[in-house]
């Protein structure tokens, strides 16, 4: 898919996105004002938004494991309606039950459209180019974040509107998310025989459910050590057990077992808990602290919120351009993991009366961490699953997320009114007696959301002070967590980032298991493998592109004996492994005999296990090839007893850029790319694409020299140096070229044969031409400057010009003798 293509498909779901967002922040500078419109307290407070996180927690996984299943364009707008259905419900809410009920709806929406979207975008984008598209993403989860608290504050404070159009609000850009993604997004279908695992998602659900149950009520409805305490987190405990039970026995698992044996996938699932704590920590009790410790109405409070944003803004946008442009993401996750702990230990230290300026930082530092974190561990994930296992992988890391978001909310809700109730009696002890009835009346921080402006001044500081202490205790709770998941990412191994999207992936898998039966022969039949030659020559179609292959083949004498096979062969096996001897998932490993039949075909597992057998002992070719590696063939002797025997593929390099025309910065479309090594050599050449874009695969690292010739500019030539893994990148401004262009005319007409010679200011000769029998001449491809041309076939002329730089010049030259 081109640039364009892809943008096209991704604008629904982008704005899918932005609705999904949208109905999580936008009640978060509302939620003081909702709660004390309805009639509940800091527990009520809290569950409104654990509610939502819950439910899209326990979704999520269920709708990843559909998309494996069915249409995921269908799949999103499903989750669209859902979302409808439950915000149009929660504008009606006439109590804090029946709002905490329809964001149970809201989230099983936003779980499907938080999932899909990733989803979506790993089917039809390759992880090296995914960083790009990612930067979308976080733009719209920026603009989405920060509008919602804004418009939340806003509608909140306009009296004719009032708070329950915060959840109308979002619900045009739904409908016209439905509409565009019905007219862009086109996604294959596979069709097969499915079983959905719904005793798996209810168990994952209730387990999840009852443990963030017990985390709320624990030390307020009954002490953390007590019988409730047993019963809840034995019952999660065994559900927990149950679930995994069922899993391993399940045909259709929703969250596949068999993924955590890959090192990765656990530890991006376990930071992503720690980072879920972190992200919604910071979304939900800003709102709180703004307005109950610092006097800021809901809007003011969204505006304050703004450096967080701004700083998730631009470290998703810049680390995914980055990603694309090296292929390097892991030092993104432990930076990120850096900040987001930094950021959230410095927010532990502040007070109601901190300066907002170092706020401001604290939270912008916090932000760009969790930018920097948040889509990478998605991405680290999608790269190391085969395409049938991306939905399922891509929600178990966004499930950890927002499982890890509800657990904090909850936990630190409870936390933090119990916090409160602490510092509330502490200052009371100062003020004296007199000011206890107010408290009581106002509240102590657990019993309902204070009414600030009703306090008299000095109770008024205390239940500030109190609150601003309380969410920085908070905050400090939730930085020991994020530092939890920086030591995780420390020990997450950097894989190289495949090259070809999921759907691309899946046909070439699905093209290779058919290579077999198409080429198969007659048992007499030998075939020559193309690795026999010493180069093989490929030509993209699109583009023209002719790249050459070499297969490296590693000679070892092979015994003379050769008996007949038994029933099952001799196995060979072991795995394929990349750099730093990471497993090579999806890898096809191909076993021929010495004259060129195909014995044996494997793919290599999950953990870059294989295994193939040979019919008996002799020496064998062992072949194997993967998306974004070289192809590596070697000659294997197998003896009576199995073989094990560990292949090490090296990555291939590639070359993709983009022409553009150096004034106006439009691509150039046709341009002619060519590339060179050293010696001056052919390499590859194509013809860029209507956005100006170009690409080689399979490049030789080294230095290479790229040159580009368009029509109406000027060549260019410059040196690449290829790298020894991914793809290399490269921009091509190209200056507009000058067309000089005359006749040259004598006494009786056009003057065939004049020799019309072309020098520049400094004297030098730029070019030289001969007029055809109509006496024209033409020079293009100049620089803008001073000129004299000169004439001869008569008695020589020479004549002074500028030439503008761009477009056409047309001189015409008159030769006479003199007295003519």
């Amino acid at each position: 898919m081109t640039h364009r293509q892809i943008m096209e498909a991704l604008s629904g779901l982008l704005l899918g996105m932005f609705v999904a967002i949208l109905s999580s922040t936008i009640v978060s500078n509302a939620l003081p004002e909702i709660i004390g419109d309805l009639g509940g307290g800091q527990s009520a407070y809290t569950w409104v938004v654990t509610a939502a996180l819950l439910s899209m927690t326990a979704a999520t996984p269920l709708w990843g494991k559909l998309s494996d299943l069915y249409s995921k364009k269908a799949l999103v707008q499903i989750a669209l309606v859902v979302y409808v259905l439950g915000s149009a419900a929660a504008g009606l809410s006439q109590n804090a039950g029946m709002l905490i009920a329809c964001r149970v709806v809201q989230g099983i929406g936003v779980g499907g459209l938080s999932a899909l979207a990733q989803i979506v975008m790993a089917a039809m984008i390759s992880p090296r180019e995914r960083g790009r598209y990612s930067g979308y993403l976080g733009a719209t989860f920026a603009v989405a974040t920060v509008g919602g608290p804004l418009l939340g504050g806003v509608i909140t404070d306009t009296s004719w509107l009032g708070w329950r159009w915060c959840f109308y609000v979002g619900v045009p850009f739904a409908v016209i998310a439905l509409i565009v993604l019905q007219k862009t997004l086109h996604l294959p279908v596979v069709k097969r025989e499915v079983k959905v695992d719904w005793s798996g998602a209810f168990l994952i659900s209730a387990a999840v459910s009852l443990l963030l149950v017990w985390v709320t009520f624990a030390g307020d409805k009954y002490d953390w050590i007590s019988w409730q305490t047993y019963a809840m987190v034995g019952g999660s405990v065994l559900l927990g057990l149950l679930f995994v039970l069922v899993e391993s026995k399940a045909s259709e698992p929703i969250i596949p077992l068999r993924l955590f044996r890959n090192r990765t996938i656990t530890l991006s699932s376990v930071a992503s808990l720690f980072v879920g704590v972190a992200m919604f920590t910071g979304t939900v009790f800003f709102s709180q602290y703004f307005q109950l410790a610092r006097d800021k109405s809901p809007t003011m409070s969204g505006v304050m919120t703004i450096p967080m944003i701004a700083g998730l803004f631009v470290s998703s946008t810049v680390s995914g351009q980055v990603i694309t442009k090296t292929g390097r993401w892991k030092y993104w996750l432990v930076s990120g993991g850096f900040l987001v702990t930094a950021g959230l230990g410095l927010l532990g230290t502040m007070r109601y009366d901190t300066d907002y300026w170092k706020i401001a930082i604290f939270m912008a530092v916090m932000g760009l961490g969790i930018g920097m974190m948040m889509q990478n561990l998605v991405l680290s994930t999608q790269n190391q699953v085969a395409p049938a296992d991306l939905g399922a992988a891509s929600s178990t890391v966004t499930f950890f997320r927002s499982l890890g978001g509800a657990m904090g909310v909850s936990a630190l809700g409870a936390v933090m009114a119990h916090r409160i109730t602490d510092y509330v009696k502490d200052g009371l002890t100062d003020l004296g007696p007199k000011y206890a009835s107010a408290a009581s009346d106002a509240g102590s921080g657990t019993s309902s959301i204070p009414d600030m402006d009703a306090l008299p001044a000095p109770l008024r500081t205390v239940m500030e002070s109190a609150y601003g202490h309380g969410i920085a205790d908070v905050f400090l709770i939730a930085g020991a967590m994020a530092l939890i998941a920086f030591f995780v990412t420390l020990f997450i191994k950097e894989v190289p980032l495949r090259t070809s999207g999921a759907l691309a992936q899946a046909a070439e898998s699905k093209a290779e298991a058919a290579a077999p039966a198409a080429t198969a022969g007659s048992p007499a039949e030998e075939r020559v493998p193309s690795w026999a030659g010493a180069t093989t020559q490929a030509g993209d179609e699109a583009g023209g592109a002719g790249t050459q292959k070499l297969a490296a083949v590693a000679t070892v004498e092979a015994p003379a004996s050769s008996s007949g096979a038994g029933h099952g062969g001799i196995p060979v096996h072991g795995f394929v492994r990349g750099a730093e001897s990471a497993p090579v998932p999806r890898a096809a490993v191909t076993l021929i005999s010495l004259a060129g039949r195909q014995l044996g075909r494997s793919v290599a597992q999950a953990d870059g296990s294989y295994a193939v057998d040979a019919p008996g002992t002799g020496s064998y070719v062992l072949i194997a090839s993967a998306d974004g590696f070289q192809p590596q063939a070697s000659t294997v002797v197998v003896g009576d007893e199995p073989v094990s025997y560990d292949i090490l593929l090296s990555g291939t390099s590639g070359l993709r850029g983009v022409v553009r025309a150096a004034q106006s910065g439009l691509p150039v479309e046709g341009a002619m790319v060519i590339v060179t090594d050293v010696r001056g050599d052919l390499l590859a050449s194509a013809a860029t694409g209507e956005q100006g874009e170009f690409s080689f695969t399979e490049l030789v690292p080294g230095t290479v020299t790229v040159a580009v010739n368009a029509g109406g500019h000027r060549p260019r030539a410059l040196p690449v140096e290829i790298g020894g893994t991914g793809v290399t990148r490269v921009e091509v401004d190209l200056d507009a070229g000058a067309l000089l262009q005359g006749v040259v005319r004598a006494p009786h007409g056009p003057l065939a044969d004049a020799r019309v010679t072309l020098v520049d200011a400094a004297g030098n000769v730029a070019g030289t031409a001969t007029t055809g029998a109509d006496g024209a001449y033409a020079f293009t491809d100049l620089d803008g400057g001073d000129y004299t041309v000169i004439a001869t076939g008569y008695p020589p002329v020479a004549t002074a010009l500028t030439v503008s730089g761009r477009g056409v010049d047309d001189h015409d030259i008159e030769l006479a003798h003199p007295g003519e």
